[in-house]
């Protein structure tokens, strides 16, 4: 095509879907190029502090051990090398869930501490552990992904007291459900090209059952403290079941 050329019809409406229907995909870009070599990829800072704070998360931190043994458990072994990448992405979101590959999004560019690492993957972890039970159409039926989007706003942590302290939000009687319900319509504009208002409504007709879905935590881990019991608790039952 010569510069300064129309797009033809058919094209241009190709364009269009193609536009309307990228699935936050923009928000990665490294999604589309073909990938680094290992000794380029070793030459970034932020690859190699990405892999050090993913490594630290995966052995440490009990939200994530919890979602991996129960990933595990349900018959969705999730492998370092396999199921994570670290890439640049756009500059307002921490990762993301590519449904498409099973693989989870980590963005190198934007988690500079540990403790925000700890937040993205155990949020994400919790979309792949939806995606491994429950079959989420995540591309076509919106009120999966609300779903989805408030599990994980209720269930990583995002929604703590200190958190919200940090962002300067504070309320009193059920601030945390406002906190999740506010995160899940964020996560939906974010990824997908629909009104405040859709999002909104999708969020506000499956948020009862969904938030009440606890799975497989079966607690709302409030704190370090209140996932690591959650832990325990789920190994106990692991053991308890596998003696039945």
């Amino acid at each position: 095509m010569e510069e300064g050329e129309a797009d033809p019809p058919l094209a241009a409406e190709k364009k269009a879907a193609e536009e309307e229907d990228d699935f936050g995909y923009r928000l990665f870009p490294d999604r589309n190029k073909k990938p680094q070599s290992f000794l380029v990829r070793s030459l970034f800072t932020f690859h190699n502090k990405c892999q050090l704070m993913l490594r630290l998360t995966l052995q440490t931190n009990p939200y994530a051990r919890l979602l991996l043994e129960a990933l595990k458990q349900s018959g969705c072994t999730v492998f370092n090398d396999r199921h994570f990448s670290c890439e640049n992405c756009d500059g307002c979101v921490g990762g993301g869930f590519d449904a498409a590959t099973s693989q989870i999004v980590l963005c190198q560019n934007n988690i500079r501490q540990q403790s925000h690492m700890n937040r993205v993957v155990t949020h994400e972890l919790i979309h792949a552990f939806d995606h491994c039970r429950a079959h989420v159409d995540w591309f076509k039926n919106i009120k999966h992904l609300a779903c989805s989007e408030i599990r994980a706003a209720n269930l990583s942590g995002d929604c703590t007291l200190m958190n919200e302290i940090a962002r300067f939000k504070f309320g009193l009687k059920g601030h945390h459900q406002t906190c999740v319900r506010d995160r899940a319509i964020r996560s939906i504009l974010a990824v997908r090209k629909v009104s405040k208002e859709t999002a909104e409504k999708a969020v506000d007709e499956v948020f009862d059952a969904c938030f009440n879905d606890l799975e497989p935590f079966g607690r709302i881990p409030h704190s370090k403290a209140d996932a690591k019991r959650a832990y325990r608790d789920f190994q106990n039952r692991d053991r308890y079941n596998a003696n039945l």
